[in-house]
C-alpha cells in the first residue's frame, strides 16, 4: 500500500483536468509535504500522551520504549511523505537527483533503527545504574562497558547494511579485513593493547568510576573520572587530570582504597624510664578507653601493648580500627583517640619522652674538674719586691743610644768572645795587653 500510494497520486493527477499539469503536480507535492506535516505533529503527541500514561505504570520498560520510539516515528513520517513527493516529482520531472530517491529511502531506514536502537540502549543504561529508577542499581562501569559494547556492535552492522546497500560485496569487505586486519595489527599494535587493557578492565572491575585508586609501582594516585576503551582518567588530589593508557594496567598492581572495610590506627608511643613503674596500668587504662570508643571497630584487632626499649623511651604499641572510611572524619577520630592516649599517661603522673642523653662521669674525674675550674689565688706581695716604675717613666721608655755607647757594647760584646778575657787580669796582663 505505500508503495502504491505514488501511482494513485499519479493517477489522479492525470485524470483532474481542471488546472494544468504543472500546477496539479505542485499542489500534489505541497499536499503530500504538509500532511506529511500534520501527521508527524500528531504522531509526537499522540505518544506524549502514551509516555505521560505509561509513567504512572511500576514497568520502566514500557515509556522507556515510548520514549526512544518518539523521535524516531516522526523521522519515518518525515521520510516517508517527503519519499513520496519525491516520487511524484521524479514521474513528471524525469530529473535525474531524483533516480537515488530508493537508494536514499533504504538508507533512511537503516538510519531510523539505528536511531532507534541507540535511544533503547541509552534509556537502558541510564536505568539500570539508577538508584533513583532501582532499588539495588547495578555497577555504572560494567553498565557502561556494556552499552559501549552494543553501540559498536550497531554501528559496525549498519555500516556493512549500507555498504550492501550501495551495492558492494560484503564478503569482499570481510576477506579484504582478513587480510588488511594483520597489517593493521602490526601498525596499531598498541592501541589494540590499549583496547584490550581497557576490556579487561571492565571485565575484572578492579576500580570504577568514582573510586580512589593508587599504584605502588607508577607515579599514578586519584580517583577514577572516566574509564575509555584506549584511556582512563584519573583526577589527582591536586586537582590534575591524569590520562592512563589502559595497557599499563595489565602489567602493574592497582590498589583500590575506596574498597577498605575499615581505616587502621598504628602508633607507638613512648614514656621515660622514670616512668616504667606505671606502664602496666597506662596500658590497662589506655586499652580500657578504646573498647569504650563509639568509632572505634570492636570486632576488628585491637591491641595495646609495652612493645620495646628504645633508646630514650620505653614504647608502647597502639594497633586498632576505626569504623568509618571516611578520610575527613578519621584523622577526628584519630585526633581524638591520641589526646586521651595524652590525658591517661599525664593522669598517672608520666611523661611523653622525647630524646634525651644521660652522662655519668667518674667521681674523681668530676673532683678534678672542680678544682680546676675553681679562680687562681694571687700571691701576697713582699717588701723587698721593688716599686713600680712612675707611669712618666714607662712611658719614657729606655735611653736613645749614642754612637760611641754602641761601639763600647760592640766592643765588649767581642771581648766577651775572646778567651783571654775568661782567663781573668792575670791573663791579660802577661800578654801585655790592658785590662778593661
Amino acid at each position: 500500500m505505500v508503495e502504491e500510494t505514488p501511482v494513485y497520486l499519479a493517477s489522479w493527477i492525470e485524470d483532474w483536468a481542471l488546472l494544468s499539469q504543472e500546477w496539479r503536480v505542485a499542489l500534489v507535492v505541497f499536499s503530500l509535504v504538509f500532511g506529511t506535516a500534520t501527521v508527524a505533529l500528531l504522531s509526537s503527541w499522540a505518544i506524549k500522551r502514551l509516555e505521560r500514561r505509561f509513567e504512572r505504570s511500576t514497568n520502566l520498560w514500557d515509556d522507556t520504549l515510548l520514549h526512544a520510539l518518539r523521535k524516531p516515528v516522526v523521522g519515518f513520517v518525515w521520510l516517508q511523505g517527503i519519499y513520496w513527493a519525491a516520487e511524484i516529482a521524479h514521474r513528471y520531472s524525469q530529473a535525474d537527483i531524483f533516480k537515488a530517491n530508493d537508494v536514499l529511502l533504504d538508507m533512511g531506514f537503516i538510519w531510523l533503527l539505528v536511531w532507534t536502537l541507540m535511544n533503547l540502549i541509552k534509556q537502558g543504561e541510564y536505568i539500570l545504574s539508577s538508584p533513583v529508577k532501582l532499588e539495588n542499581p547495578l555497577d555504572y562501569t560494567t553498565v557502561t562497558a556494556i552499552s559501549k559494547l552494543l553501540r559498536v556492535v550497531v554501528v559496525i552492522t549498519a555500516t556493512l547494511i549500507v555498504m550492501q546497500t550501495l551495492g558492494y560485496s560484503i564478503s569482499g569487505v570481510l576477506a579484504f579485513g582478513g587480510v588488511g586486519g594483520i597489517a593493521v595489527g602490526f601498525a596499531a599494535k598498541d592501541l589494540l593493547a590499549n583496547f584490550f587493557g581497557g576490556f579487561i578492565v571492565h571485565m575484572d572491575r578492579p576500580f570504577k568510576v568514582g573510586d580512589w585508586v593508587r599504584s605502588p609501582d607508577r607515579n599514578i594516585e586519584g580517583i577514577v573520572e572516566k574509564i575509555g576503551w584506549r584511556l582512563t582518567t584519573i583526577r589527582t588530589f591536586d586537582k590534575r587530570p591524569l590520562y592512563v593508557p589502559n595497557a599499563v594496567f595489565t602489567t602493574i598492581s592497582v590498589e583500590n582504597p575506596s574498597r577498605m572495610t575499615n581505616r587502621r590506627i598504628s602508633e607507638t608511643i613512648g614514656i621515660r624510664y622514670a616512668d616504667v613503674s606505671q606502664m602496666g596500668t597506662i596500658v590497662a587504662d589506655i586499652k580500657a578507653m578504646l573498647e569504650k570508643h563509639e568509632e572505634i571497630d570492636q570486632s576488628q584487632t585491637l591491641i595495646v601493648n609495652f612493645l620495646a626499649f628504645s633508646a630514650s623511651s620505653l614504647d608502647i604499641m597502639v594497633y586498632t580500627f576505626t569504623r568509618t572510611k571516611e578520610w575527613v572524619k578519621f584523622h577526628e577520630i584519630k585526633q581524638e583517640v591520641l589526646l586521651k592516649i595524652s590525658d591517661v599517661i599525664e593522669g598517672h603522673g608520666a611523661e611523653v619522652a622525647f630524646p634525651t642523653r644521660t652522662l655519668h662521669i667518674p667521681e674523681q674525674l668530676r673532683l678534678a674538674g672542680e678544682q680546676e675550674s675553681e679562680p687562681e689565688r694571687e700571691p701576697p706581695k713582699s717588701d723587698s719586691e721593688p716599686e713600680p716604675e712612675p707611669d712618666h717613666e714607662r712611658r719614657r721608655g729606655p735611653a736613645r743610644k749614642t754612637g760611641k755607647t754602641r761601639k763600647a757594647e760592640k766592643t765588649g760584646k767581642t771581648r766577651n768572645h775572646d778567651p783571654r778575657h775568661t782567663a781573668g787580669p792575670d791573663l791579660a796582663e802577661q800578654n801585655g795587653d790592658d785590662a778593661p
